[in-house]
């Protein structure tokens, strides 16, 4: 069994700033924890949207009571797989990102759509949905909670995602991460 976690906020912006915004971010100096950011597969299909494959390196913080269990040496970068999708004439993104180590600890996929808010174009609308795994016996519990207590730590006072976090639904956002291979690359959408 495993925790899920959804949230929606406004962005207080129109969505062509917060597409440009999505793809400026790293690197900066409010973001430290992200080390590394690659494109590893770009296409403009036919219908003109946009299919993006990136590698993410950050660094993973334990929570205190996991410092003292597990290994100092435990190496502490995550490296995280992102899909996205930008379609301009819908304006929407979606996003869907993954981890690629650590799987034995955590899991966590994670599904994002910004699109432009239907009551107020000059904002963005962002739902966020997040599925975390975790088969560590005896601790999966507060290991799946810690990213939730994060993700509520992060956001807005106001936004829903304050509310209890849900048991995980019997939908799965992906059957199973893929490796990227050399041919064709995919998007799991």
């Amino acid at each position: 069994m495993g925790r899920y976690f959804y949230s929606e906020a406004h962005i207080k912006s129109p969505w062509y700033q917060v597409l440009a915004a999505f793809w400026q971010r790293y690197p900066n100096p409010y973001s430290t924890h992200v080390l590394t950011e690659d494109v590893l597969y770009r296409e403009v299909t036919p219908t003109n949207l946009l299919l993006s494959r990136r590698l993410l390196t950050k660094t993973n913080r334990l929570p205190g009571w996991a410092e003292h269990i597990f290994p100092a040496h435990m190496a502490r970068a995550v490296y995280i797989l992102e899909d996205s999708i930008v379609d301009p004439e819908a304006n929407t993104l979606v996003t869907k990102t993954w981890n690629l180590n650590h799987n034995t600890l955590m899991t966590v996929v994670e599904r994002c759509m910004f699109e432009q808010d239907g009551t107020q174009p000059t904002w963005t609308k962002l739902k966020r949905e997040a599925w975390i795994f975790s088969s560590v016996y005896g601790l999966a519990r507060p290991i799946q909670s810690f990213p939730i207590s994060m993700a509520t730590r992060k956001s807005h006072p106001t936004s829903p995602a304050h509310q209890k976090p849900r048991p995980l639904q019997p939908r799965s956002p992906i059957s199973s991460p893929e490796p990227v291979t050399a041919s064709k690359q995919k998007l799991l959408f």
